[in-house]
């Protein structure tokens, strides 16, 4: 009882965010920005630390800056998913578009079912309406980790299955998979490949912002075991609140690969991904917990 009030007052409160103008949520961002960095500090020390283990040559300064541009956009990231709740298909198709998705589709009328690549960069959330520009016929999932909170967790999947994609639980990634085999269907699987594995899960290590980083490889078993098509999902921000995402082929052939060398082409992407705009990584994650020197 006590998890379904607080879910409705919580869903009563992210629905009016939702039928605020962006514009306004945005100074709304702005003045939250103020009170996460400067007066809450949230998470300032592991940012940083992260920061230094991505950039070491570049002075505190420098790192500050970066610091301050990701904290605006963490808090712009908050009002933004907001808005998946209100916004039509054409608003969303407006503010997250896709590059190269007829690649994707042309995949699909081949029958040929697909792995996408993704890191926790841009606005992740949005990318959920991906669905809007494939073929119908496919059966679209993102790969999740439960959250703690019964509630946030609720949340996020009313949220991210709002345009047509299903929300498939990480330790039901198999049965997911496998269920839409049998079946016939072309599936097209998203993982947030860059999460941290428990510390007895850690059996490879990359080297990802000049760390040796734990990694999870479960995307590349599965991608190499059933022949699907992978591809790297390349985001970046054009300007406040519009968004792009670009699918990019990591290889011809990913069966052919070594093994963990479609793990390492990821990284590799996704390295080059932040490097161009790092303030929109999220660096207030621990991602190297587990990382050694």
């Amino acid at each position: 009882m006590k998890n379904k009030i607080l879910y409705s007052i919580v869903k009563l409160f992210w629905w009016l965010l939702s039928v605020i103008p962006l514009k306004i949520l945005y100074v709304l961002s702005d003045f939250f920005y103020l009170v996460v960095y400067h007066i809450i500090g949230y998470r300032k020390d592991v940012v940083f630390k992260n920061l230094r283990f991505a950039y070491p040559d570049k002075s505190d300064k420098e790192l500050n800056d970066i610091s301050k541009k990701f904290y605006r956009f963490l808090c712009d990231l908050f009002f933004e998913t907001s808005k998946l709740n209100f916004w039509n298909k054409k608003t969303i198709m407006q503010h997250m578009a896709f590059v190269n998705y007829e690649e994707i589709n042309k995949q699909i009328r081949n029958k040929c079912s697909i792995t996408l690549y993704l890191g926790h960069y841009g606005n992740w959330e949005w990318i959920s309406s991906m669905a809007l520009w494939l073929d119908k016929t496919i059966a679209g999932a993102q790969i999740y980790k439960r959250l703690t909170s019964e509630v946030s967790d609720r949340l996020m999947i009313e949220n991210r299955q709002q345009f047509g994609v299903k929300c498939v639980e990480m330790n039901r990634t198999l049965r997911w998979i496998s269920e839409n085999i049998d079946a016939g269907n072309v599936s097209v699987t998203g993982y947030l490949a860059d999460q941290s594995p428990m510390k007895e899960e850690s059996k490879y290590f990359i080297d990802f912002m000049h760390k040796k980083t734990p990694v999870l490889t479960g995307a590349e078993r599965i991608t190499k075991r059933y022949g699907f098509a992978a591809y790297y999902v390349d985001v970046r921000r054009i300007k406040r609140g519009y968004w792009q995402a670009e699918f990019v082929k990591m290889h011809d052939n990913p069966s052919e690969l070594d093994d963990f060398k479609l793990t390492e082409i990821f990284y590799q992407n996704l390295t080059k991904t932040i490097y161009r705009q790092p303030e929109f990584y999220l660096w207030s994650h621990n991602r190297f917990k587990n990382a050694i020197d």
